[in-house]
């Protein structure tokens, strides 16, 4: 617990760290948390180009340390992360440039357990629709069955005429209560 000048505790914000809560952001705490981090770092020297040639594609969930899930090092590969982890026309756009400007071979596709999208439906488009006036272009890609979307992503994989290589494309599903990795198979 940290003192204020008064000597009474300092007060904390949302995440129970210290700080002036009134003025301090999310933002500036983590611009803070980078200078610190600066301080120490040393350029790696490392490429752009993944060690292990490969990209993951994830969700979001803050739940999931993507990296220490899988065992990554800094520099092992590419990740791509949206809401869902599903495969849309942005995540193939990433997917070739790792591919064919960066190396990549293999990609990796992992879904998880009481994800989000499966609580909402595309009806979440009009209803931003009715709130702000226009109609999203993008689609939610909301799911109820978490396996088949992981083999609706794969297959978006392996039938893009943008990748170069589709040969190794597997999918997972996470599961945010042991950390187990389940795999999907096509049927």
């Amino acid at each position: 617990m940290s003192i204020s000048a008064s000597g009474s505790p300092a007060p904390t914000d949302v995440t129970g760290r210290s700080g002036d809560t009134a003025t301090a952001s999310v933002t500036d705490r983590l611009v803070e948390a980078n200078q610190r981090y600066a301080e120490a770092f040393q350029d790696p020297g490392m490429d752009a180009r993944p060690v292990l040639k490969v990209a993951v594609v994830a969700c979001m969930d803050a739940r999931i340390d993507l990296h220490r899930a899988l065992g990554l090092e800094l520099g092992d590969c590419h990740t791509i992360r949206n809401a869902g982890g599903v495969v849309t026309d942005d995540t193939i756009r990433s997917l070739s440039i790792s591919q064919r400007a960066l190396g990549t071979r293999s990609v990796v596709l992992i879904h998880h357990t009481t994800c989000g999208l499966q609580s909402i439906t595309e009806d979440f488009r009009t209803e931003l629709e009715r709130e702000v006036g226009q109609r999203p272009t993008w689609s939610v890609e909301a799911f109820t069955d978490i396996d088949q979307d992981v083999r609706q992503s794969m297959n978006r994989v392996r039938t893009s005429p943008f990748l170069a290589h589709t040969d190794d494309v597997r999918g997972f599903v996470f599961d945010v209560h042991t950390g187990l990795l389940r795999e999907i198979t096509n049927k």
